[in-house]
């Protein structure tokens, strides 16, 4: 069941009523519930698959709540960890591997396959439920030793095919309490809910043609073409997986639930450590930080083992992305390394930024040097955005080919060059998103509209809702991170 569908906009009134009348000691049942019947919704046979990740951490989490010898309880986190994370491993690289072992070996070795492809939102719940027996074993967290509460921890379903990652240590004492959305919390749930599904539905699912069509035929596209295509399908990822976020949040609070913020208007980043630590994809950035890279030794165990960890960590977000609808390949591996490959420089040039800025504190500080910060920024992001779209590293190479030797005649050519309505619709979609990033930056928009006065406030709401259904491409086109 998608967010975008009609489905879900009978599912969510039905559910939300259910919650409301029954007694509050119930309320999380409702949700468990309503979370595997939402997984339903979309292939009945992947509750198999989420049923077996629940048992399988709760079992563990059990066991490592009552087990002391310290032996035993590296061998239950193991064991969960290997079932769980192997499972992960295995849907995603295992046909792949096996095609690439078979073409290297040549005719005479034949693999068997597995033939299943990876479960909807199996990433997301997988990692949310190795995070819990990590903390379980670290005494991070009592395991939660009622079963139907852990299994709504996994299967919650706003959160449950494109997260945000929770973490059990703040999910679950929340069902714990009544679970009551004050009036404020609904009010901002209907906003992100509204935002959300502009975000998708207008905005990168407008994008979404035009990046499939020129993405799919590389060799063929025109360098304009291809990259304007480059610069939509920034803002169409990020649409389409904060938008979801947003949904999900905003869902979350009309059940009185909070979820974590999981973007912070990542175009606006300084640098692309701040894109990574800071604003895009946070709880899984969080995830990495926490469970890879200072187990790892972080930046503690001296310089070169730190560059080699900041790699580790991006090669593995690099893999864990790998199937995101565009197939399992290298391009994955490239588009980690290479943002890994920009960890390595900032690291190396922090001393010469640091000195910069306090030889010229007031330059550094200026604005013209912030928004140089934010372009550069963007386009070094923008660059890894071709491998992580690309169907192989072939297509991604011909692409950057292609532009690099069109960009000196870009500015002759671009007033030219026939642009359609389907461009002036989606520069003006782009536009129009910044403008709100931007004010939404110098002050949430929430509060904008809260101390807006009521007509102007309305017409905020009534202009959404009119673009929602003139622009809207209400298809139920799936969200990005829901495919792998």
């Amino acid at each position: 069941m998608l967010f975008n569908s009609f489905a879900f906009l009978l599912f969510l009134p039905l559910t939300l009523a259910v919650f409301a009348i029954l007694p509050a000691r119930w309320r999380w049942g409702v949700l468990l519930l309503a979370s595997y019947g939402f997984y339903a919704a979309g292939e009945p046979r992947n509750l198999v698959w989420l049923a077996a990740v629940t048992a399988v951490a709760y079992s563990c989490g059990l066991a490592l709540g009552r087990v002391a010898a310290p032996a035993w309880r590296k061998a239950l986190l193991a064991g969960g960890l290997v079932v769980i994370l192997g499972a992960l491993v295995a849907f995603k690289f295992y046909d792949f591997a096996a095609a690439e072992l078979e073409s290297l070996a040549g005719s005479d070795l034949a693999l068997p396959r597995i033939g299943i492809a990876n479960p909807v939102g199996f990433s997301f719940y997988a990692f949310a439920a190795a995070s819990y027996l990590i903390d379980a074993y670290r005494g991070g967290i009592v395991p939660e030793r009622i079963a139907g509460r852990f299994a709504l921890y996994v299967a919650y379903f706003p959160k449950l095919l494109a997260g945000p990652i929770e973490r059990a240590t703040t999910f679950l004492p929340q069902l714990a309490t009544r679970m009551r959305a004050e009036p404020d919390q609904i009010v901002l749930g209907l906003q992100l809910i509204g935002w959300g599904l502009f975000k998708k539905v207008v905005i990168a699912d407008n994008l979404a043609p035009l990046v499939d069509r020129n993405f799919a035929i590389a060799a063929y596209a025109s360098p304009m073409e291809l990259l304007v295509s480059v610069y939509f399908f920034a803002f169409q990822i990020y649409c389409d997986f904060s938008g979801y976020t947003d949904i999900a949040i905003g869902v979350s609070l009309l059940f009185g639930i909070r979820l974590m913020e999981n973007f912070r208007r990542p175009y606006l980043s300084r640098s692309t450590s701040e894109f990574w630590a800071e604003r895009w994809h946070i709880s899984l950035g969080r995830w990495f930080r926490d469970y890879l890279y200072i187990p790892l030794g972080g930046s503690r165990a001296g310089p070169l083992r730190r560059y080699v960890n900041v790699m580790v960590v991006f090669v593995v977000s690099g893999l864990w992305h790998a199937g995101l609808g565009y197939g399992v390949g290298w391009t994955f591996l490239v588009w980690g390394a290479l943002n890994g490959l920009y960890q390595w420089v900032e690291i190396a040039l922090a001393p010469l930024r640091r000195r910069f800025g306090e030889a010229f504190p007031r330059l550094a500080a200026s604005a013209p040097v912030a928004i140089l910060q934010v372009l550069v920024t963007f386009h070094l992001i923008l660059f890894t955005w071709i491998f992580f779209r690309a169907r192989s590293i072939a297509d991604a190479t011909t692409i950057i080919g292609k532009i690099w030797a069109f960009l000196p005649d870009l500015p002759s050519l671009a007033l030219r060059y026939p642009f359609t309505t389907e461009h002036a619709i989606g520069a003006s979609l782009i536009a129009l998103l910044m403008a709100v990033e931007i004010l939404d930056e110098r002050r949430p928009l929430a509060l904008r509209l809260a101390a807006a006065p009521v007509i102007l406030r309305w017409s905020a709401y009534y202009a959404a809702i009119f673009g929602l259904l003139v622009l809207g491409r209400w298809h139920a086109q799936q969200f990005i991170y829901m495919q792998f």
